[in-house]
């Protein structure tokens, strides 16, 4: 496999009035496409800054990062947004739904900045719950549907537009035991039949069980803990969103 993500020498730092804190430091990294990555680690170790950064949603202050083979530490934020639609799909640990609007809605909402027809967003937010075990509840809101559902929901809205790249900032943090294995086995899934390549921020250790790969970080720097398991024969990526 080639890789997608190719980190050399990056670094992050923020000033704060005169003082300057240095988050991440002088990080190299390469993530194969179709792995699955969990970035653990304590609090304030830099974890979700260098998954920010690798998810456009940040610019480093050092280094280079590319993804699938573009620099995107060197694009505008005009496009580095438009990069960011077409290549990363984001889950959050606190779902980020509209909650007056059904699941269907939810996840129709970045090809709002797409040129696809009504009809054809319908159909891919169709597609996209159907995969996720929610065809079902399309019509239902937020409020209507369990946080396990919800964060399905965010998860199917992330896959929509057929992203390179999953990136998942504590994606099981605000979910019972159960639906916390619920969205892991999700993901894994789409990771092992799918071929998507996620990345995963969590404080979880059962949760970055299902991950192939553990990093941790410390006080910003990576050290890495080890392969979980060894890359399974997978299935050719099915054209579901197309």
């Amino acid at each position: 496999m080639s890789a997608l993500v190719e980190i050399h020498d990056l670094s992050k730092v923020y000033e704060r009035g005169k003082q300057r804190v240095e988050v991440l430091h002088h990080v190299d990294l390469m993530i194969e496409e179709g792995e699955f990555l969990a970035l653990m680690g304590p609090s304030g170790s830099g974890k979700s800054t260098l998954l920010n950064l690798i998810g456009g949603l940040d610019s480093p202050s050092g280094g280079t990062l590319e993804v699938a083979g573009q620099r995107i530490d060197r694009m505008s934020e005009d496009a580095l947004a438009k990069w960011r639609a077409a290549r990363v799909g984001f889950v959050f640990q606190f779902y980020n739904l509209m909650p007056m609007l059904s699941a269907q809605k939810n996840v129709e909402l970045p090809l709002l900045l797409t040129r696809l027809t009504a009809a054809q967003r319908r159909r891919k937010a169709s597609v996209a719950l159907e995969l996720v075990g929610l065809a079902e509840r399309a019509g239902h809101k937020p409020s209507e549907l369990s946080g396990g559902q919800q964060q399905r929901v965010a998860i199917a809205r992330a896959l929509v537009s057929d992203p390179t790249l999953l990136v998942c900032d504590e994606p099981t943090g605000d979910l019972d035991r159960q639906s916390a294995t619920d969205i892991m086995m999700l993901l894994q899934q789409l990771n092992r039949d799918f071929g998507k390549t996620v990345i995963m921020v969590t404080h979880d250790p059962r949760a970055a069980e299902y991950a192939r790969r553990i990093l941790n970080l410390d006080k910003g720097t990576l050290v890495e803990n080890g392969v979980l398991a060894a890359a399974s024969a997978r299935t050719a990526q099915p054209e579901y969103f197309t």
